[in-house]
Formats: structure tokens, sequence, C-alpha cells
């Protein structure tokens, strides 16, 4: 059964959104609550996560497209061989080998790293480790 992946309501005021980043490409397995894709906004950049266990269908929008409040990202092929990614041994084992491509995404991983500050970080090879954070709470920002 195919479950749809919509833009999520983005704030008072904001109807669109840019696809920033895929976390995942087709045919991908994905858990539930997963996040899928990175929107970004003027005012927030928010990660959509996965409605559903499975795989990713379809996707409907590219990085760097416009996408309206309701839009329909992409589907996600729920349970069958999706329903492994929840599994908790295949979910610890998934990040690993990301980790070890880029060095500076084991320190960007980090709570305190907004999306779009951990990828300009990976994409300038900056160690995130060594900043101090300026937005709420310490967070980095792009700024």
């Amino acid at each position: 059964m195919a479950v749809e992946l919509k833009v999520p309501p983005l704030g008072e005021s904001i109807t669109e959104a840019v696809v920033g980043k895929w976390n995942k490409k087709q045919g991908d397995t994905v858990a539930a609550d997963e996040p899928l894709v990175v929107l970004e906004t003027d005012k927030v950049t928010i990660d959509v996560p996965s409605p559903a266990a499975g795989s990713i269908a379809s996707i409907a929008f590219k990085e760097g497209d416009k996408v309206r409040v309701g839009e329909v990202l992409g589907t996600i092929e729920a349970g069958g061989a999706g329903a492994v990614a929840a599994s908790p041994a295949v979910a610890a084992a998934t990040p690993a080998p990301a980790a070890a491509a880029a060095p500076v995404s084991a320190a960007a991983s980090d709570a305190r790293i907004t999306p779009t500050a951990k990828k300009m970080a990976e994409e300038n090879r900056v160690d995130v480790g060594q900043l101090k954070g300026s937005g709420t709470g310490g967070r980095i920002v792009k700024e």
C-alpha cells in the first residue's frame, strides 16, 4: 500500500519551500519517522520524516525544486522489504558507512547543528566540532 509523503505545514504565512536535500533515493528502504528530505525556507529548515516503514516508491521533486504546503513529495510503499529497516539492528548498522564516507559526518550529525549548516559543513569539509553555535541553545546555524 502506497503512503504519500506530503509537504507539512511550515509555519504561519509560509506557503512554499525549496527541496534542500533528499537523504534517501528511490528504492531505498526507510523506517517510520526516519528523516527523508530537508525543506528550506527563508524562515525555517525542516526535516520531513517518513510516514511509514517501507521503501521509497517515487520521488516527485528533485533538490532545488519549489514545493507548496500539501504537495506530494513522493510515495512510500509501506511494509514489505522496508519493514526490515525499522529493526534496531539494521537501523544501527545503516549510518556507519555514511559516517566513514565524509570526515565531518559524525560530528555534523550532532543534534546541535541545523540540517542546512550540516550540509554546508560537509560540502566545505569544516570540522563542526571546532565551531561555536550562535543559534538558539548554541545550535550551529548556516550563518
